[in-house]
């Protein structure tokens, strides 16, 4: 069951959707997110909101453009909103206290996004964590994210294994579809905090460009 809630932050859609963007809400809890996001002074909204007991609800029409991602690039385009439904999960975040997604709230967001994509042409290369389109801003929804368990039941993209690379780190990093035009080190975060969740250090080790270059090679 889907609860509407509508939010007043939404406009006009410029063009198809091809990309889904998920965040968490980095507030102390889920009422106050709500709030803010239906809010017109706040100017933001999401197209869904995920509580942590599952419960899910619809803020703006899929349809309509909602005001989530902010300045943001993947793939060589920008003005992402136009593009891209949002949906973001309740979490305190890393300013209020971080914590594991419960397992009913991963359940809701995995149904969830698995009607966006039956209703969207949506490759799972643009199924994104709002830390890939803006790096130098945002982690979330974070490294304790299962960004592997949504993968294992049809939802983005998560490589099993390791790769051997055959281009530097920022080549790599561009053909996933991250901006290149940032410090590495920032870069490498964002994927790190996505994709080799255990270490979260900006460095490109060997371990690092192996799993740069099987994201890039499942990106193509």
């Amino acid at each position: 069951m889907i609860r509407d809630l509508p939010s007043p932050n939404h406009d006009e859609r410029p063009q198809p959707v091809d990309m889904l963007v998920l965040h968490y809400t980095g507030m102390q809890g889920g009422a106050a997110a709500i709030a803010r996001l239906r809010d017109p002074a706040a100017r933001v909204s999401s197209h869904y909101v995920v509580e942590e007991d599952g419960a899910v609800f619809r803020l703006v029409p899929e349809d309509r453009r909602a005001w989530h991602a902010g300045v943001s690039h993947w793939r060589g385009n920008t003005l992402l909103n136009g593009r891209s439904i949002g949906i973001e999960i309740v979490n305190p975040g890393h300013e209020f206290g971080y914590r594991p997604f419960p397992a009913l709230q991963m359940a809701a967001v995995c149904d969830l996004c698995l009607g966006i994509l039956s209703r969207h042409a949506i490759a799972p290369r643009d199924v994104v964590a709002h830390s890939d389109i803006a790096p130098d801003r945002k982690e979330d929804p974070g490294e304790l994210f299962d960004w592997q368990g949504l993968a294992a039941n049809g939802v983005g993209l998560w490589p099993e294994g390791e790769v051997a690379p055959d281009a530097d780190a920022l080549t790599l990093l561009g053909r996933i579809g991250y901006r290149t035009d940032l410090p590495l080190p920032v870069l490498l975060r964002a994927f790190q905090r996505r994709w080799r969740q255990a270490r979260i250090d900006g460095q490109a080790d060997a371990e690092t460009l192996r799993r740069l270059a099987a994201v890039a090679a499942a990106s193509a």
